[in-house]
């Protein structure tokens, strides 16, 4: 028929496909402008309790683009939506706060979200500050990762076999060269081999490709810090490219490790940060990995301070683990990996 002709002719064609590109383009900068976006709607910390410092804290750490505010509740109530409201637990809450609270419920939920301190900073900076996290927590059993029949943790481990076997392959004549130029550095050991704990706090022998001095064995472990004087020429280029660590494919082969995951710390520092940190033995509760969302979200940990801020990731991983996060992780780790920002 002719009307069949005329829509597939060329001409015809070109006229749709010019029309289209031009609408994409004016898509596009519509919504880099925010035309299309809707306003996001304010953040307020509501009330005021002894955690409320710390949530500012934690807030100021890793600051995200938007800011927050503090309110009382009484000025919460005549805030116009849309908002977002981090309401602090009062301990002695009275008729008039109840009322107001009350208040608050009954606003549409879509242009008045009420959530805790703590759900702010998970979905705001992805991570849960230790100091603000309940005990009791989550249990062990409800965690995605440790579902008995998950079919995530499955392919978590399949992935892990796979992955690690062909990376072994294609990375072993850099590892091969790697090998040689610390030999040729300093005529020292190849590799190096590290107690850490493991799943569940369980000890397992680390592989590691040298990139530090040798040390007396009775020496007391320290914090790895920029300019660490310790580290050697070749060394120094093993660490920023992360290729110290392809030996440790191997711990994630034997099931020691895994690819993602909290990264596995020494035992003798870790009676420490126990002690020091709240909750920081739930780290225990997934297989080490690799690399994991405190490496690519945080800076190296070279005090209590900063493993408190890398345990809040790892707590943020815990909870939300699923393959489609894996894949981030993974995909930020090779950026770092190219870019050579390790340390």
């Amino acid at each position: 028929p002719l009307d069949a002709v005329w829509l597939v002719h060329r001409s015809t064609q070109a006229t749709w496909l010019a029309f289209l590109t031009l609408w994409s383009v004016i898509c596009r900068v519509l919504l880099r402008r925010g035309v299309f976006v809707p306003p996001a709607p304010q953040i307020f910390l509501v009330g005021s309790s002894p955690d409320r410092q710390n949530v500012l804290a934690a807030w100021k750490r890793t600051p995200p683009r938007q800011s927050l505010r503090c309110l009382s509740l009484e000025k919460a109530v005549q805030i116009e939506p849309p908002v977002v409201l981090a309401v602090l637990p009062s301990r002695d809450q009275n008729l008039h706060q109840q009322f107001l609270m009350d208040k608050l419920l009954s606003r549409d939920p879509r242009e008045t979200s009420l959530i805790t301190p703590l759900q702010l900073l998970e979905r705001q900076l992805e991570r849960l500050p230790p100091v603000l996290v309940p005990d009791p927590w989550i249990d062990y059993q409800d965690l995605p990762c440790n579902r008995m029949f998950s079919l995530e943790r499955q392919l978590k481990r399949v992935a892990d076999l796979l992955v690690s076997s062909v990376l072994l392959v294609l990375t072993a004549p850099i590892l091969i060269l790697a090998m040689l130029l610390i030999w040729l550095d300093d005529r020292g050991p190849l590799f190096y081999f590290q107690q850490r704990s493991g799943w569940l706090g369980r000890s397992f022998l680390l592989y590691k490709l040298r990139t530090m001095a040798v040390t007396p064995q009775d020496a007391l472990p320290v914090w790895t810090v920029p300019g660490d004087r310790r580290i050697t020429r070749v060394g120094l280029w093993l660490r920023r490219l992360r290729l110290d660590e392809l030996p440790q494919l191997i711990n994630v082969l034997k099931g020691d490790m895994s690819l993602i995951g909290p990264r596995p710390e020494r035992p003798e520092l870790e009676h420490e940060l126990e002690e020091r940190i709240p909750h920081y033995r739930k780290r225990h509760w997934m297989r080490p990995g690799l690399s994991g969302w405190a490496q690519v979200s945080a800076p190296y940990a070279a005090s209590v301070e900063d493993s408190d801020l890398k345990l809040s990731y790892d707590l943020y991983y815990i909870k939300n683990f699923s393959t489609w996060l894996d894949l981030m992780i993974l995909a930020k780790t090779i950026k770092i990996v190219l870019k050579a920002e390790g340390r």
